[in-house]
C-alpha cells in the first residue's frame, strides 16, 4: 500500500496507519465506493482517503459474508457463551497486550442477634491482581491482482474460498483454546487455560460409556456424579454437559426399551443441564460439565474476526489476513473451587 495524506498527516506502514487511527482495524480495509473515491471505516463511519484501494466495496463484502459462514460453522463452545452474554469486550483490543483483573474473596456469613451489635469485627472483600494475555490469531492467503481482474472480467463471482478456510483456522483455534487451552503460551505474567487444563477444575473418574458392560442407569449415575461435585462446590447451574465425538451416536441409543427416551433425552431432563453438545475438540471419552456463569467462564473479545488487505511487489500480489482477538478466561473462587468438572475414564 502507497503512502497516504490523512488528517494531515502522512502515512505509510501498516503500523504508522493503525497508530494514527487509534489501533482501528477498519484502517487496513480499504475499499473502491461506486464513485471510485477509496474509503475505510473508522469508529463506524466511512472516511474517504488518498490511496490506492484493491476490492471494491462489492468484493469486500463477498469476503466478509465468506468469513461470517464460517465462523458460525465452528463456535460452538465459544457460541454458547456468546449467546448467553458470557463475555467481556476490551474496547480497542488491538492496543492491549493483557486484560489485568482482580478475582476477590469471599466474607463470613451473616450474624443474627436481637440488638445487631453483636459484630465481633467488620469484614471486608480481598483483592487479587491477575492478567491474561491477549494474543492475536491469525491466517493469511494471498490472491494475484490476475486473478482478481479476470473474475471482474468475465463477471464471476471473486473466489472466497481462501477466506473461508482462513476463518475456519481462526475459529478453530479459539474453539481448541477455551476446550483445551494452550498453558504453554504465557505472556505478561498470566497463562490462557481451557476447560480441559485448567488447574482448579473439578476431576472425576467415570465408566467407560462405550463399553460392553456399561449400562445407560451407569451412565445417568456418572453424569449426576459430576454434578454432585459441583455441587458440593457451591455451584448450581444452570450446566452445559459437552461430550466428545465417539459418544455422539451412544447419547441417542434407548436409555431402556419402555418410555421411548434417548440416553440424551434422558440426561436433558436432568434438573439444571440446559443442553448436552457434542464436541469434536474433546479428547475420546472425556466429559465437561460447566456452569454457564460469568464467575466461572466468560469470552474477552478484544477485536472480532476481521479481514485485512496489504499489496506486494508492485500490487501484483494482494495479501489478506484474517484475525482476531478471542481469549478464554476461565475463573475459579480465591479458595480455588471452580464450576467445572472434567470427567475421564483413567
Amino acid at each position: 500500500m502507497k503512502d497516504f495524506i490523512f488528517n494531515g498527516k502522512g502515512h505509510g506502514t501498516i503500523a504508522s496507519k493503525l497508530l494514527a487511527n487509534g489501533m482501528d482495524i477498519g484502517m487496513l480495509r480499504p475499499y473502491i465506493g461506486t464513485n471510485g473515491q477509496v474509503f475505510v471505516t473508522i469508529n463506524g463511519a466511512a472516511q474517504p482517503i488518498d490511496i490506492n484501494a484493491t476490492l471494491r466495496k462489492d468484493e469486500w463484502k463477498q469476503y466478509d459474508e465468506a468469513v461470517l459462514r464460517a465462523k458460525q460453522d465452528r463456535l460452538v463452545g465459544v457460541g454458547d457463551l456468546n449467546s448467553r452474554g458470557l463475555t467481556y469486550n476490551i474496547p480497542n483490543g488491538l492496543g492491549k497486550m493483557v486484560l489485568e483483573y482482580e478475582d476477590e474473596s469471599d466474607i463470613t456469613d451473616a450474624q443474627m442477634s436481637m440488638d445487631a451489635v453483636t459484630d465481633k469485627s467488620d469484614d471486608r472483600v480481598e483483592y487479587e491482581l491477575k492478567s491474561l494475555p491477549l494474543p492475536i490469531i491469525h491466517k493469511g492467503f494471498n490472491v494475484s491482482i490476475r486473478n482478481l481482474l479476470a473474475s471482474r472480467t468475465t463477471g464471476q463471482p471473486i473466489d472466497t474460498t481462501m477466506a473461508e478456510l482462513s476463518t475456519r483456522k481462526v475459529t478453530d483455534k479459539v474453539e481448541t483454546m477455551l476446550f483445551n487451552g494452550t498453558s504453554s503460551f504465557g505472556y505478561g505474567g498470566g497463562t490462557i487455560y481451557g476447560y480441559t487444563d485448567y488447574p482448579n477444575r473439578n476431576t472425576a473418574t467415570i465408566t467407560d460409556w462405550l463399553a460392553t458392560a456399561t449400562t445407560p442407569a451407569m451412565i445417568i449415575a456418572d453424569v449426576l456424579a459430576i454434578k454432585q461435585a459441583l455441587l458440593d462446590d457451591g455451584f448450581f447451574g444452570p450446566f452445559m454437559l459437552y461430550v466428545p465425538a465417539n459418544y455422539e451416536t451412544l447419547l441417542d441409543e434407548d436409555y431402556n426399551e419402555t418410555n421411548g427416551k434417548t440416553i440424551r433425552e434422558r440426561i436433558k431432563a436432568i434438573s439444571n443441564i440446559i443442553d448436552i453438545k457434542v464436541i469434536d475438540k474433546l479428547a475420546a471419552s472425556n466429559v465437561l460439565m460447566v456452569q454457564m456463569s460469568s464467575d466461572v467462564v466468560r469470552m474477552v473479545n478484544g477485536m472480532a474476526v476481521s479481514t485485512v488487505e496489504w499489496e506486494e511487489k508492485g500490487g501484483l500480489i494482494v495479501h489478506y489476513k484474517v484475525m482476531t482477538i478471542q481469549v478464554p478466561q476461565i475463573r475459579a473462587r480465591q479458595d480455588n473451587t471452580c464450576g467445572i468438572c472434567h470427567a475421564t475414564t483413567s
